[in-house]
C-alpha cells in the first residue's frame, strides 16, 4: 500500500471515528462558522459565497463551483433545472469528482445532501478539506493531519507556554496561533505582551491579525473556543491549515539544505553515466563496421525471385537490425548530452570520450553507414522498377481512373439542381460554401486527371499491350472532365446572381428596420407626450409648453417626409420581388414593425395634434385669470402690510419717547386705535381677493412677499400692540397717581430707561436692568439683585417693562423714608448699648414701620445668646440691604 492509499484510509478512518460527535451542538456551531467560512474564502475567487451551509449547497451548484475553484479543474456541465432530480444529478457530479480523487464517500449520498442533511453536509465538506487542504501537507516524511501537526510543534517549539499535542485543547489559551504568526510574521504580534491567563484576547488578536494581513477569513469564535471543553477538532484544523498554506512559502526554503545531501548520489550517477557512454559508443561502432562491406555488394542478380530475395533481406535490415541501433544512437546522443548538463550545473568539467568515440565521430560513422544504405535501396529498387515498370503502370492507370470515376458519380446531377430559387439568404450563402467546397474538391481532383493522362501517354511509349483500351477510358474521363468544368461554372454564376438579390432585400430590410424602428419610438413618445396631462401654476408655465407644442408641430412635416421615405423601402423591396420573381420567406427578419402599422400610428399622431391645441388654449385662459387674481391681491397686500408696519413703528416710538403728559400720549394712541379699527374694511376686502385665489387653486404669488397669513399676524399684533400699549399708559397714569409721582420724575424715570434700553425693545433684560441700578447709586450684591428681580419681573422671564421700573423706583424711596424713621427709633430706645430687643422696638414704633420691619427682618439672635436681640449693624443691613454696609 503506498502513501497515498495510506494517507486516503487514514482520512476515512478520522472520518468514521468522529461522524457521531457531529451531533454535538457546540462542535456543530463550530464546524458550520468553520466549514463556512473555509468555503467563502475560495468561493469569493469565483464572486459569490454561502450564508447556510446546508441549505446553499442543496442544489449542487456552489458545490461544483467549490470544487473547480479548490481543483483548478472543469466539472461536467450543471443542471440549471430546479427540480430535485436536477439537485441529486449535480450533487452527483461533485460527489463523483471528489471519489475520482481518490476519497471514498462513506454513508454520504446525493440525496442527504438535497435534503439538507447537516450533519452529512458536513461531513462531506470535512471530506473536501482533508482531500484538498490537509492531504497534501508533508513535513518530514509525514503527512496530512500527522504533518500538519508536526509542523505546528516544530513553529512553536521555543514558545513558551506552547506545547501543541492535538488540534483541540492545546489551542484554548490562543498562544498557539499568535506563536505560529510571530514565528514567521514577528512584526505583527508583540508576543511577549501575551498572557496564558488572558485566552480571550489571545485568541480575538491572533484570529483579527491572521484575516487583516494574512488574508486568512476569521472561522472561529474566540468565545466558542473558550466555552468549550474540548474545541472541535475539524474545525481548528481547518483554520490551522489556512497558517500552514499561508506560511508554505518560506518552509520551501528550508528545503534548500536538503539538496546538497544528492550531490554525492549524482556524481555517482554521472560517473556511471560515463562507463555506459563508452561501452555503447564501442558496440555502435563496431555493428556499423560490420554492416558497411554487405550494403556496399553491387552483384546483381539474374532472377526476379533473386532480386526479391534481397530486397527482403535489406527489409528485414531496415525493420528488425537498424531500428535498435537507431535507439541505440539516439540514446547514447541523450546520455551525453544529459551527462554534459549535470556536470554544467555542478560546475565539473566536461565529460571527454576516448578517441575516436566522440558523438561527431559516431555521426561520421553512422552518415557513412547511411550513404551505403541509400546507394544499395537505390540499386535495388532500380533493376526491380526495371522488370516491374509495366506492369506497375497498367494497376496504377485502373486504380486511379476507377477513384476519378467513383468521385465522379452524381456531380453533373447535383450541378443541373435548381434549388436555390427558392432558398433564402442564409441559404444561399450555405450553398454558395457548399459550391466553393466543391470548386476546391473539382480543383483538387485536377492533378489526378493529369496524371492519368500522363500514365497513359507513358504505357503508350512502353508499348503496352492494352493501350487502345487504355487511351479509350482516359477519353472519357478527360470529356467528362470538361462537362464538369462548364456545369459548375454555370451554378456559380446562378448561385451569385441570386445571393446578390437577396442581399440587396436584406439590405432594404435592415434599413427599414434602423428607420422604422426610431420613428416608430418617436411617434409613440409623441403620442404619449399629446395626450399626457399636465399641471401648471403660471402663465409662464403654460407659454413654455405652448411653444414647445408648436415646435413640435414645425417637425411633423419633416417627420412626414421621413414616414414617406420608411414607406418607400418598402414599395422598393416589392418591386424586386415582382420584377425577379423572388421567392421570399417570411417577413422583415430585422423587426416587426410594418407599413401599416406606421401609418395607423402616424394617423393617431395627426389626429391628437388639434386636441393638445384646445387643450393648451383652455388651459391659457385660466391660467391667465389667475394672474388677474395674484395681481389684484398683491396690489392690497403691498400696500396694507408696509401700513401695518409703520403704524407699529409709530407705537412704539409714541411709548418710548417723551412728547407731552401722561394723559397727551393717552389722547394721541387713542386716536391711532380709531385709525386702526377704520382700516378693517380694507383687510376684509384682501381676505375676500385670498379667498378667490385659494378657491383657483393658486398656491404662489411673485408679485407679493405677503401672505394672507402675514397679514392676518400683522394686523392681529398691530390690535394687541395699540391695546396694551394703551393699557400701560394708564397703569402709569395710576401709579403716578397713587405714589406722588411727579411728571418731571416720571420723565427722568423715562429718560433712565430709555438711556439702558439698548435695543430700543421698550424692555430691558437683567444685566440692563443691574447697569441702571448701579448707575443711581446701587451697590449690589447677588443676593440683593435678586430679591430685587423678583420684584420687578415675578414671572421670572428675565425682562423689566417701565411699569415695573417706575413701581420699584417708586417703592424704594418710600421704603428708604421708612428705614430712616426706624433708625432713628432704635437710637433713642438703644441709647449707649449697641442692641435693642426685637419687641421692645416693634412696641415703639408706628403700625406702618412695625409692618415694614417685620417684612425686611428675618429671624435674628444677637451676642450672648440673647433671643429676640438687634444689633446696630446687622438690623441696618436688614433694612437698608447690602448697598449700606
Amino acid at each position: 500500500m503506498d502513501e497515498y492509499e495510506e494517507e486516503i484510509v487514514y482520512m476515512h478512518q478520522e472520518d468514521d471515528w468522529d461522524r457521531d460527535l457531529l451531533l454535538d451542538p457546540a462542535w456543530e456551531k463550530q464546524q458550520r462558522k468553520t466549514f463556512t467560512a473555509w468555503c467563502n474564502s475560495h468561493l469569493r475567487k469565483a464572486g459569490t459565497q454561502i450564508e447556510n451551509i446546508e441549505e446553499d449547497f442543496r442544489d449542487g451548484l456552489k458545490l461544483m463551483l467549490l470544487l473547480e475553484v479548490i481543483s483548478g479543474e472543469r466539472l461536467a456541465k450543471p443542471e440549471r433545472g430546479k427540480m430535485r432530480v436536477h439537485k441529486i444529478s449535480n450533487v452527483n457530479k461533485a460527489l463523483d469528482f471528489i471519489a475520482g480523487k481518490g476519497v471514498k464517500l462513506v454513508s454520504i449520498g446525493a440525496e442527504e445532501i438535497v435534503d439538507g442533511n447537516a450533519k452529512m453536509t458536513l461531513g462531506m465538506i470535512w471530506t473536501i478539506i482533508l482531500r484538498f487542504a490537509i492531504q497534501d501537507i508533508s513535513v518530514e516524511e509525514t503527512s496530512a493531519k500527522e504533518g500538519l501537526l508536526l509542523w505546528c510543534q516544530r513553529k512553536t517549539a521555543p514558545y513558551k507556554n506552547v506545547n501543541i499535542q492535538n488540534f483541540h485543547i492545546s489551542w484554548k489559551d490562543g498562544l498557539g496561533f499568535c506563536a505560529l504568526i510571530h514565528r514567521h510574521r514577528p512584526e505583527l504580534i508583540d508576543y511577549a505582551k501575551l498572557r496564558k491567563d488572558d485566552p480571550m484576547t489571545n485568541l480575538n488578536t491572533a484570529f483579527d491579525v491572521a484575516e487583516k494581513y494574512l488574508d486568512i477569513p476569521k472561522m472561529l469564535d474566540a468565545e466558542d473556543i473558550i466555552s468549550t471543553l474540548r474545541p472541535d477538532e475539524k474545525a481548528v484544523m481547518t483554520y490551522v491549515s489556512c497558517y500552514y498554506h499561508a506560511f508554505s512559502g518560506k518552509q520551501k526554503a528550508e528545503t534548500a539544505a536538503n539538496r546538497i545531501c544528492k550531490v554525492l548520489a549524482v556524481n555517482q550517477e554521472n560517473e556511471q553515466l560515463m562507463e555506459d557512454y563508452e561501452k555503447l559508443a564501442s558496440d555502435l561502432l563496431e555493428w556499423i563496421r560490420r554492416t558497411i562491406p554487405w550494403l556496399e555488394n553491387r552483384l546483381p542478380e539474374n532472377t526476379m525471385q533473386a532480386m526479391q530475395q534481397k530486397l527482403e533481406d535489406f527489409r528485414d535490415y531496415r525493420r528488425l537490425h537498424k531500428p535498435p541501433k537507431v535507439q541505440e544512437k539516439c540514446q547514447l546522443e541523450i546520455n551525453f548530452n544529459t551527462l554534459q548538463t549535470k556536470l554544467r550545473l555542478s560546475n565539473r568539467p566536461a565529460f571527454m570520450p576516448s578517441e575516436g568515440k566522440m558523438v561527431s565521430d559516431i555521426n561520421n560513422a553512422w552518415g557513412n553507414l547511411e550513404g551505403a544504405e541509400k546507394g544499395y535501396e537505390e540499386w535495388l529498387l532500380n533493376e526491380i522498377r526495371r522488370l516491374e515498370r509495366l506492369d506497375h503502370l497498367a494497376e496504377k492507370f485502373r486504380q486511379k481512373a476507377a477513384i476519378h470515376e467513383a468521385w465522379t458519380e452524381g456531380k453533373e446531377e447535383m450541378l443541373q439542381k435548381h434549388d436555390f430559387e427558392t432558398a433564402s439568404l442564409s441559404e444561399i450563402k450555405a450553398l454558395l460554401k457548399k459550391h466553393e467546397a466543391f470548386e476546391s474538391d473539382l480543383a483538387a481532383h485536377q492533378d489526378r486527371v493529369e496524371q492519368i493522362a500522363a500514365i497513359a501517354q507513358e504505357l503508350n511509349e512502353l508499348d503496352y499491350y492494352d493501350s487502345p483500351s487504355v487511351n479509350a477510358r482516359c477519353q472519357r474521363i478527360c470529356d467528362q472532365w470538361d462537362a464538369l468544368g462548364n456545369l459548375t461554372q454555370k451554378r456559380s454564376e446562378a448561385l451569385q446572381r441570386t445571393e446578390k438579390l437577396l442581399e440587396t432585400i436584406d439590405q432594404l430590410y435592415l434599413e427599414f428596420a434602423k428607420r422604422a424602428a426610431p420613428f416608430n419610438n418617436w411617434m409613440e413618445g409623441a403620442m404619449e407626450d399629446l395626450q399626457d396631462t399636465f399641471i401648471v401654476h403660471t402663465i409662464e408655465e403654460i407659454q413654455g409648453l405652448s411653444t414647445a407644442h408648436e415646435q413640435f408641430k414645425a417637425t411633423l412635416p419633416e417627420a412626414d417626409k421621413e414616414r414617406q421615405a420608411i414607406l418607400g423601402i418598402h414599395n422598393e423591396i416589392a418591386k424586386i420581388v415582382q420584377t425577379y420573381h423572388v421567392n421570399i420567406a417570411g417577413s422583415n427578419p430585422y423587426t416587426t414593425i410594418n407599413p401599416q402599422e406606421v401609418n395607423a400610428k402616424w394617423d393617431k399622431v395627426r389626429q391628437l395634434v388639434p386636441q393638445r391645441d384646445q387643450a393648451l388654449i383652455e388651459e391659457h385662459a385660466r391660467q391667465q385669470n389667475n394672474e388677474r387674481l395674484r395681481r389684484q391681491f398683491a396690489n392690497q397686500a403691498n400696500v396694507i402690510g408696509p401700513w401695518i408696519q409703520t403704524k407699529m413703528e409709530e407705537i412704539g416710538r409714541i411709548s418710548i419717547e417723551m412728547h407731552g403728559t401722561l394723559e397727551d400720549q393717552l389722547t394721541h394712541l387713542r386716536q391711532y386705535e380709531k385709525s386702526i379699527v377704520n382700516y378693517k374694511p380694507k383687510i376684509d376686502q384682501l381676505e375676500g381677493d385670498h379667498q378667490l385665489i385659494q378657491e383657483a387653486l393658486i398656491f404662489d404669488n411673485k408679485h407679493t412677499n405677503y401672505t394672507m397669513e402675514h397679514i392676518r399676524v400683522g394686523w392681529e399684533q398691530l390690535l394687541t400692540t395699540i391695546a396694551r400699549t394703551i393699557n400701560e399708559i394708564e397703569n402709569q397714569v395710576l401709579t403716578r397717581d397713587a405714589k406722588g409721582i411727579s411728571q418731571e420724575q416720571l420723565n427722568e424715570y423715562r429718560a433712565s430707561f430709555n438711556h439702558f434700553d439698548r435695543k430700543k425693545t421698550g424692555i430691558m433684560d437683567a444685566e440692563d436692568f443691574k447697569t441702571c441700578l448701579i448707575s443711581v447709586g446701587y451697590n449690589l450684591g447677588e443676593n440683593e439683585f435678586s430679591r430685587i428681580m423678583s420684584i420687578v419681573d415675578p414671572n421670572r422671564m428675565g425682562i423689566v417693562t417701565f411699569q415695573g421700573f417706575i413701581d420699584f423706583m417708586s417703592r424704594e424711596t418710600t421704603d428708604t423714608d421708612t428705614a430712616d424713621q426706624v433708625m432713628a427709633s432704635f437710637k433713642v430706645l438703644a441709647g449707649d448699648k449697641n442692641y435693642i430687643l426685637a419687641d421692645e422696638l416693634l412696641r415703639e414704633l408706628p403700625p406702618d414701620q412695625a409692618e415694614y420691619c417685620m417684612a425686611r427682618m428675618a429671624p435674628y439672635t444677637g451676642p450672648d445668646g440673647v433671643p429676640g436681640a438687634l444689633d446696630y449693624m446687622s438690623f441696618s443691613t436688614a433694612l437698608y440691604g447690602e448697598s449700606d454696609l
